[in-house]
Protein backbone atom coordinates (compact mmCIF):
# COMPACT_ATOMS: atom_id res chain seq x y z
CA UNK A 1 0.00 0.00 0.00
CA UNK A 2 1.25 3.49 -0.79
CA UNK A 3 1.78 6.04 1.95
CA UNK A 4 -0.18 8.92 0.41
CA UNK A 5 -3.14 10.18 2.44
CA UNK A 6 -6.01 10.02 -0.02
CA UNK A 7 -9.31 11.87 0.30
CA UNK A 8 -12.45 9.76 0.53
CA UNK A 9 -15.17 10.45 -2.02
CA UNK A 10 -18.48 9.94 -0.20
CA UNK A 11 -20.75 10.71 -3.17
CA UNK A 12 -19.40 8.38 -5.86
CA UNK A 13 -20.11 7.40 -9.44
CA UNK A 14 -19.26 4.05 -11.02
CA UNK A 15 -18.43 5.15 -14.55
CA UNK A 16 -20.79 5.33 -17.51
CA UNK A 17 -23.70 7.70 -18.11
CA UNK A 18 -26.56 7.46 -20.58
CA UNK A 19 -25.46 8.21 -24.12
CA UNK A 20 -27.57 10.85 -25.88
CA UNK A 21 -29.39 9.63 -28.96
CA UNK A 22 -27.40 11.98 -31.20
CA UNK A 23 -24.14 10.44 -29.94
CA UNK A 24 -25.33 6.88 -30.52
CA UNK A 25 -26.36 7.86 -34.05
CA UNK A 26 -22.99 9.47 -34.75
CA UNK A 27 -21.09 6.42 -33.51
CA UNK A 28 -23.29 4.17 -35.67
CA UNK A 29 -22.61 6.32 -38.73
CA UNK A 30 -18.88 6.24 -38.01
CA UNK A 31 -18.86 2.44 -37.81
CA UNK A 32 -20.65 2.34 -41.16
CA UNK A 33 -18.13 4.66 -42.77
CA UNK A 34 -20.59 7.54 -43.09
CA UNK A 35 -18.87 9.93 -40.67
CA UNK A 36 -15.26 11.08 -40.55
CA UNK A 37 -13.22 10.44 -37.42
CA UNK A 38 -12.71 14.17 -36.88
CA UNK A 39 -16.48 14.77 -36.98
CA UNK A 40 -17.08 11.95 -34.51
CA UNK A 41 -14.44 13.32 -32.15
CA UNK A 42 -16.12 16.71 -32.13
CA UNK A 43 -19.49 15.13 -31.32
CA UNK A 44 -17.96 12.99 -28.57
CA UNK A 45 -16.25 16.08 -27.13
CA UNK A 46 -19.67 17.70 -26.81
CA UNK A 47 -21.05 14.59 -25.05
CA UNK A 48 -18.15 14.53 -22.58
CA UNK A 49 -18.56 18.23 -21.82
CA UNK A 50 -22.24 17.65 -21.09
CA UNK A 51 -21.34 14.66 -18.87
CA UNK A 52 -18.89 16.81 -16.93
CA UNK A 53 -21.47 19.57 -16.52
CA UNK A 54 -24.10 17.12 -15.27
CA UNK A 55 -21.86 15.50 -12.65
CA UNK A 56 -20.41 18.77 -11.41
CA UNK A 57 -23.83 20.41 -11.20
CA UNK A 58 -25.20 17.68 -8.91
CA UNK A 59 -22.08 17.83 -6.71
CA UNK A 60 -20.44 14.40 -7.01
CA UNK A 61 -17.09 14.14 -5.23
CA UNK A 62 -15.40 12.46 -8.20
CA UNK A 63 -16.48 12.33 -11.84
CA UNK A 64 -15.73 10.46 -15.09
CA UNK A 65 -16.18 11.35 -18.76
CA UNK A 66 -19.31 9.18 -18.75
CA UNK A 67 -17.42 6.68 -20.94
CA UNK A 68 -18.97 8.54 -23.89
CA UNK A 69 -16.22 7.58 -26.32
CA UNK A 70 -16.38 3.86 -25.60
CA UNK A 71 -18.29 1.27 -27.58
CA UNK A 72 -17.99 -1.05 -24.57
CA UNK A 73 -17.16 -0.50 -20.90
CA UNK A 74 -14.33 -3.06 -21.30
CA UNK A 75 -12.24 -0.87 -23.55
CA UNK A 76 -9.15 -3.08 -23.39
CA UNK A 77 -9.30 -6.06 -25.74
CA UNK A 78 -9.57 -3.89 -28.85
CA UNK A 79 -6.08 -2.64 -27.96
CA UNK A 80 -4.56 -6.13 -27.76
CA UNK A 81 -3.34 -8.48 -30.46
CA UNK A 82 -3.51 -12.22 -29.87
CA UNK A 83 -7.29 -12.58 -29.43
CA UNK A 84 -9.49 -13.79 -32.28
CA UNK A 85 -13.07 -14.98 -32.74
CA UNK A 86 -13.33 -18.74 -32.29
CA UNK A 87 -16.32 -21.08 -32.06
CA UNK A 88 -15.37 -22.94 -28.91
CA UNK A 89 -17.22 -23.46 -25.61
CA UNK A 90 -16.66 -20.72 -23.08
CA UNK A 91 -14.55 -21.71 -20.09
CA UNK A 92 -15.29 -18.57 -18.02
CA UNK A 93 -18.78 -17.37 -19.06
CA UNK A 94 -20.48 -14.37 -17.49
CA UNK A 95 -23.31 -16.69 -16.52
CA UNK A 96 -23.77 -20.46 -16.61
CA UNK A 97 -27.55 -20.29 -16.27
CA UNK A 98 -29.92 -21.90 -18.75
CA UNK A 99 -29.03 -23.83 -21.87
CA UNK A 100 -26.04 -21.63 -22.73
CA UNK A 101 -23.74 -23.75 -20.55
CA UNK A 102 -20.95 -25.33 -22.55
CA UNK A 103 -22.61 -24.56 -25.88
CA UNK A 104 -20.84 -23.08 -28.88
CA UNK A 105 -21.73 -19.58 -29.97
CA UNK A 106 -22.28 -19.50 -33.73
CA UNK A 107 -20.75 -16.03 -33.83
CA UNK A 108 -17.77 -17.19 -31.82
CA UNK A 109 -16.17 -15.22 -29.00
CA UNK A 110 -12.84 -13.48 -28.58
CA UNK A 111 -10.36 -16.14 -27.53
CA UNK A 112 -6.69 -16.07 -26.61
CA UNK A 113 -4.92 -17.81 -29.50
CA UNK A 114 -1.47 -16.16 -29.36
CA UNK A 115 0.60 -14.39 -26.75
CA UNK A 116 -0.93 -10.95 -26.32
CA UNK A 117 0.83 -7.73 -27.25
CA UNK A 118 -0.45 -4.13 -27.51
CA UNK A 119 -1.60 -3.15 -30.97
CA UNK A 120 0.60 -0.56 -32.66
CA UNK A 121 -0.77 2.86 -31.77
CA UNK A 122 -2.98 1.53 -28.95
CA UNK A 123 -4.81 4.47 -27.39
CA UNK A 124 -6.16 3.09 -24.10
CA UNK A 125 -6.37 6.00 -21.67
CA UNK A 126 -5.80 8.75 -24.21
CA UNK A 127 -9.32 10.10 -23.65
CA UNK A 128 -8.44 11.02 -20.05
CA UNK A 129 -6.55 14.17 -21.11
CA UNK A 130 -9.75 15.82 -22.37
CA UNK A 131 -11.57 15.08 -19.11
CA UNK A 132 -8.77 16.46 -16.97
CA UNK A 133 -8.47 19.59 -19.10
CA UNK A 134 -12.15 20.49 -18.82
CA UNK A 135 -13.20 19.29 -15.35
CA UNK A 136 -13.07 21.38 -12.20
CA UNK A 137 -13.88 18.42 -9.95
CA UNK A 138 -11.70 15.46 -9.07
CA UNK A 139 -11.64 12.93 -11.92
CA UNK A 140 -11.14 9.19 -12.29
CA UNK A 141 -10.42 6.74 -15.08
CA UNK A 142 -11.93 3.27 -15.30
CA UNK A 143 -10.61 0.17 -17.06
CA UNK A 144 -11.24 -3.58 -17.03
CA UNK A 145 -9.31 -5.47 -14.36
CA UNK A 146 -6.67 -8.00 -15.43
CA UNK A 147 -8.76 -10.75 -13.82
CA UNK A 148 -11.71 -9.90 -16.09
CA UNK A 149 -9.70 -11.20 -19.02
CA UNK A 150 -10.28 -14.78 -17.91
CA UNK A 151 -13.43 -14.32 -19.99
CA UNK A 152 -11.25 -14.73 -23.10
CA UNK A 153 -9.47 -17.90 -22.03
CA UNK A 154 -10.51 -21.23 -23.53
CA UNK A 155 -9.45 -24.44 -21.81
CA UNK A 156 -9.93 -26.07 -25.22
CA UNK A 157 -7.73 -23.75 -27.29
CA UNK A 158 -5.70 -21.13 -25.42
CA UNK A 159 -3.14 -23.64 -24.16
CA UNK A 160 -1.40 -23.34 -27.51
CA UNK A 161 -0.47 -19.74 -26.58
CA UNK A 162 0.19 -20.04 -22.84
CA UNK A 163 0.88 -22.93 -20.52
CA UNK A 164 -1.91 -21.75 -18.21
CA UNK A 165 -4.42 -18.94 -17.89
CA UNK A 166 -2.52 -17.19 -15.09
CA UNK A 167 0.48 -16.68 -17.39
CA UNK A 168 -1.80 -14.89 -19.86
CA UNK A 169 -3.28 -12.74 -17.07
CA UNK A 170 0.18 -11.64 -15.97
CA UNK A 171 0.87 -10.35 -19.49
CA UNK A 172 -2.39 -8.39 -19.36
CA UNK A 173 -1.47 -7.05 -15.90
CA UNK A 174 1.95 -5.90 -17.12
CA UNK A 175 0.33 -3.95 -19.96
CA UNK A 176 -2.37 -2.42 -17.73
CA UNK A 177 0.25 -1.45 -15.15
CA UNK A 178 2.08 0.49 -17.84
CA UNK A 179 -1.18 2.16 -18.88
CA UNK A 180 -1.84 3.05 -15.23
CA UNK A 181 1.64 4.52 -14.89
CA UNK A 182 1.05 6.72 -17.95
CA UNK A 183 -2.30 7.90 -16.62
CA UNK A 184 -0.80 8.84 -13.26
CA UNK A 185 2.00 10.70 -15.06
CA UNK A 186 -0.73 12.58 -16.96
CA UNK A 187 -2.26 13.76 -13.68
CA UNK A 188 -4.80 11.04 -12.89
CA UNK A 189 -5.23 10.63 -9.12
CA UNK A 190 -7.98 7.97 -9.10
CA UNK A 191 -7.95 4.69 -11.07
CA UNK A 192 -10.77 2.13 -10.96
CA UNK A 193 -10.64 -1.48 -12.13
CA UNK A 194 -13.97 -3.02 -13.16
CA UNK A 195 -14.33 -6.74 -12.44
CA UNK A 196 -17.68 -8.40 -13.25
CA UNK A 197 -15.87 -11.74 -13.18
CA UNK A 198 -16.01 -11.73 -9.37
CA UNK A 199 -19.73 -11.00 -9.44
CA UNK A 200 -20.27 -14.04 -11.65
CA UNK A 201 -18.63 -16.23 -9.04
CA UNK A 202 -21.25 -15.29 -6.44
CA UNK A 203 -23.80 -17.27 -8.43
CA UNK A 204 -24.25 -20.91 -7.29
CA UNK A 205 -25.11 -22.10 -10.81
CA UNK A 206 -21.93 -20.60 -12.23
CA UNK A 207 -19.88 -21.99 -9.35
CA UNK A 208 -21.27 -25.46 -10.04
CA UNK A 209 -20.29 -25.07 -13.70
CA UNK A 210 -16.68 -24.30 -12.73
CA UNK A 211 -16.61 -27.29 -10.40
CA UNK A 212 -17.57 -29.49 -13.36
CA UNK A 213 -14.85 -27.83 -15.43
CA UNK A 214 -12.27 -28.69 -12.76
CA UNK A 215 -11.51 -25.04 -11.93
CA UNK A 216 -10.16 -24.39 -8.44
CA UNK A 217 -12.12 -21.20 -7.72
CA UNK A 218 -10.59 -20.58 -4.29
CA UNK A 219 -7.08 -20.61 -5.74
CA UNK A 220 -8.08 -18.57 -8.79
CA UNK A 221 -9.87 -15.86 -6.79
CA UNK A 222 -6.88 -15.42 -4.47
CA UNK A 223 -4.51 -15.22 -7.44
CA UNK A 224 -6.75 -12.76 -9.27
CA UNK A 225 -7.19 -10.48 -6.25
CA UNK A 226 -3.45 -10.17 -5.76
CA UNK A 227 -2.89 -9.71 -9.49
CA UNK A 228 -5.48 -6.93 -9.73
CA UNK A 229 -3.96 -5.17 -6.72
CA UNK A 230 -0.53 -5.25 -8.34
CA UNK A 231 -1.70 -3.02 -11.21
CA UNK A 232 -1.25 -0.10 -8.79
CA UNK A 233 2.18 -1.12 -7.49
CA UNK A 234 4.47 1.87 -7.02
CA UNK A 235 1.82 4.41 -8.03
CA UNK A 236 0.59 7.28 -5.84
CA UNK A 237 -3.05 7.07 -6.82
CA UNK A 238 -6.41 6.18 -5.28
CA UNK A 239 -6.77 2.47 -6.09
CA UNK A 240 -10.31 1.25 -6.63
CA UNK A 241 -12.05 -1.92 -7.80
CA UNK A 242 -15.72 -2.34 -8.71
CA UNK A 243 -17.35 -5.77 -8.46
CA UNK A 244 -20.10 -5.71 -11.07
CA UNK A 245 -23.01 -8.14 -11.12
CA UNK A 246 -24.17 -7.44 -14.65
CA UNK A 247 -26.02 -4.50 -16.18
CA UNK A 248 -27.49 -5.82 -19.38
CA UNK A 249 -29.93 -4.44 -21.97
CA UNK A 250 -33.45 -4.12 -20.59
CA UNK A 251 -32.28 -3.97 -16.98
CA UNK A 252 -31.27 -7.64 -16.85
CA UNK A 253 -28.40 -9.05 -14.81
CA UNK A 254 -26.05 -12.02 -14.92
CA UNK A 255 -25.34 -13.00 -11.31
CA UNK A 256 -27.35 -13.80 -8.21
CA UNK A 257 -26.01 -14.79 -4.81
CA UNK A 258 -24.42 -12.93 -1.92
CA UNK A 259 -20.79 -11.85 -1.65
CA UNK A 260 -20.29 -14.46 1.08
CA UNK A 261 -19.42 -16.97 -1.67
CA UNK A 262 -16.29 -15.02 -2.66
CA UNK A 263 -15.56 -12.76 0.31
CA UNK A 264 -13.16 -14.97 2.26
CA UNK A 265 -10.85 -15.44 -0.72
CA UNK A 266 -11.34 -12.05 -2.36
CA UNK A 267 -11.66 -9.28 0.20
CA UNK A 268 -8.57 -9.92 2.39
CA UNK A 269 -6.39 -10.26 -0.73
CA UNK A 270 -7.50 -7.02 -2.38
CA UNK A 271 -5.02 -4.27 -1.53
CA UNK A 272 -7.06 -1.27 -2.66
CA UNK A 273 -8.25 2.00 -1.19
CA UNK A 274 -11.82 1.76 -2.49
CA UNK A 275 -14.05 -1.26 -3.10
CA UNK A 276 -17.32 -0.56 -4.93
CA UNK A 277 -20.01 -3.20 -4.34
CA UNK A 278 -23.50 -3.48 -5.81
CA UNK A 279 -26.26 -3.67 -3.20
CA UNK A 280 -29.38 -2.55 -5.04
CA UNK A 281 -31.39 -5.78 -4.70
CA UNK A 282 -31.82 -8.87 -2.56
CA UNK A 283 -29.74 -10.91 -4.99
CA UNK A 284 -26.62 -9.23 -3.56
CA UNK A 285 -27.19 -10.71 -0.11
CA UNK A 286 -26.61 -8.91 3.17
CA UNK A 287 -23.76 -6.77 4.51
CA UNK A 288 -22.13 -9.49 6.63
CA UNK A 289 -19.24 -10.08 4.16
CA UNK A 290 -18.06 -6.49 4.69
CA UNK A 291 -16.40 -7.69 7.88
CA UNK A 292 -13.74 -9.34 5.69
CA UNK A 293 -12.77 -6.19 3.77
CA UNK A 294 -9.37 -4.90 4.84
CA UNK A 295 -9.41 -2.19 7.53
CA UNK A 296 -8.83 1.19 5.92
CA UNK A 297 -10.47 0.23 2.62
CA UNK A 298 -13.54 2.35 1.88
CA UNK A 299 -16.53 0.31 0.76
CA UNK A 300 -18.79 2.21 -1.63
CA UNK A 301 -22.31 0.86 -1.26
CA UNK A 302 -24.10 0.74 -4.61
CA UNK A 303 -27.58 1.10 -3.15
CA UNK A 304 -29.25 3.16 -5.89
CA UNK A 305 -30.16 1.08 -8.92
CA UNK A 306 -29.39 1.97 -12.53
CA UNK A 307 -31.73 -0.76 -13.79
CA UNK A 308 -34.93 1.28 -13.67
CA UNK A 309 -35.99 4.89 -13.22
CA UNK A 310 -37.80 4.44 -9.91
CA UNK A 311 -36.29 6.79 -7.35
CA UNK A 312 -35.54 5.17 -4.01
CA UNK A 313 -36.75 6.94 -0.83
CA UNK A 314 -33.79 8.80 0.76
CA UNK A 315 -34.67 7.51 4.24
CA UNK A 316 -34.53 3.94 2.96
CA UNK A 317 -31.04 4.46 1.50
CA UNK A 318 -29.79 6.13 4.68
CA UNK A 319 -31.18 3.28 6.80
CA UNK A 320 -29.30 0.71 4.72
CA UNK A 321 -26.04 2.63 5.10
CA UNK A 322 -26.58 2.65 8.88
CA UNK A 323 -27.28 -1.09 8.71
CA UNK A 324 -23.90 -1.68 7.03
CA UNK A 325 -22.08 -0.03 9.97
CA UNK A 326 -22.63 -3.22 11.96
CA UNK A 327 -19.85 -4.69 9.80
CA UNK A 328 -17.78 -1.70 8.61
CA UNK A 329 -17.19 1.69 10.30
CA UNK A 330 -19.20 4.58 8.91
CA UNK A 331 -15.91 6.41 8.27
CA UNK A 332 -15.02 3.61 5.84
CA UNK A 333 -18.27 3.69 3.86
CA UNK A 334 -19.47 5.77 0.91
CA UNK A 335 -22.43 5.80 -1.49
CA UNK A 336 -22.99 5.40 -5.22
CA UNK A 337 -25.33 4.04 -7.83
CA UNK A 338 -25.09 0.28 -8.20
CA UNK A 339 -23.42 0.36 -11.63
CA UNK A 340 -22.93 2.62 -14.60
CA UNK A 341 -25.97 3.81 -16.51
CA UNK A 342 -24.75 2.43 -19.84
CA UNK A 343 -22.30 -0.33 -18.99
CA UNK A 344 -23.76 -2.66 -21.60
CA UNK A 345 -26.54 -0.57 -23.14
CA UNK A 346 -28.44 2.52 -22.11
CA UNK A 347 -30.38 1.83 -18.91
CA UNK A 348 -34.20 1.89 -19.18
CA UNK A 349 -34.60 5.43 -17.88
CA UNK A 350 -34.65 9.02 -19.08
CA UNK A 351 -31.89 11.58 -18.68
CA UNK A 352 -34.09 13.35 -16.11
CA UNK A 353 -34.36 10.14 -14.08
CA UNK A 354 -30.58 9.67 -14.33
CA UNK A 355 -30.04 13.17 -12.91
CA UNK A 356 -32.46 12.43 -10.08
CA UNK A 357 -30.48 9.26 -9.22
CA UNK A 358 -27.20 11.19 -9.09
CA UNK A 359 -28.79 13.96 -7.03
CA UNK A 360 -30.03 11.31 -4.60
CA UNK A 361 -26.50 9.95 -4.16
CA UNK A 362 -25.24 13.41 -3.25
CA UNK A 363 -28.21 14.33 -1.04
CA UNK A 364 -27.96 11.20 1.10
CA UNK A 365 -24.16 11.30 1.26
CA UNK A 366 -24.19 14.89 2.48
CA UNK A 367 -26.82 14.06 5.09
CA UNK A 368 -24.71 11.17 6.44
CA UNK A 369 -21.11 12.39 6.08
CA UNK A 370 -21.42 16.16 5.64
CA UNK A 371 -20.03 18.38 2.89
CA UNK A 372 -17.27 17.44 0.48
CA UNK A 373 -14.64 14.73 0.59
CA UNK A 374 -13.01 13.65 3.83
CA UNK A 375 -9.57 12.47 4.79
CA UNK A 376 -9.38 8.75 5.57
CA UNK A 377 -10.02 7.74 9.14
CA UNK A 378 -10.85 4.58 11.01
CA UNK A 379 -13.02 3.62 13.94
CA UNK A 380 -14.65 0.54 15.40
CA UNK A 381 -17.45 -1.08 13.41
CA UNK A 382 -20.81 0.27 14.47
CA UNK A 383 -19.61 3.81 15.27
CA UNK A 384 -22.33 6.34 14.57
CA UNK A 385 -21.28 10.01 14.73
Amino acid sequence: MTGLAKPVARAETVGSLLKPGWLLEAQRRFREGLLAREELRSIEDRAVLEAIALQESVGLDVITDGEMRRLSWADTVRHLEGLELRQVPRSYPATAAGDRVGRRDDRGFLTVVRRVTPRPGATLGNEYAFLRAHARSRTKFTMAAPSYHRRFWSDHLSGTAYSRCEEFLVDVRDWLHEMARRLVSAGCTYLQLDAPNYGSLCDPVTRAFHARMGHDLDREIEFDARLDSSVFEGLEVTRALHVCRGNLPGGAWHSSGGYEAIAQRLFPNLDVDVLLLEYDSERSGDFTPLRLVRPGTTVVLGLITTKDGRLEPPAEIEARVREATAHKPLAELALSTQCGFASAANAPMSEEEQRAKLELVVRVARRIWGEGVAQPSTGPAGDDP
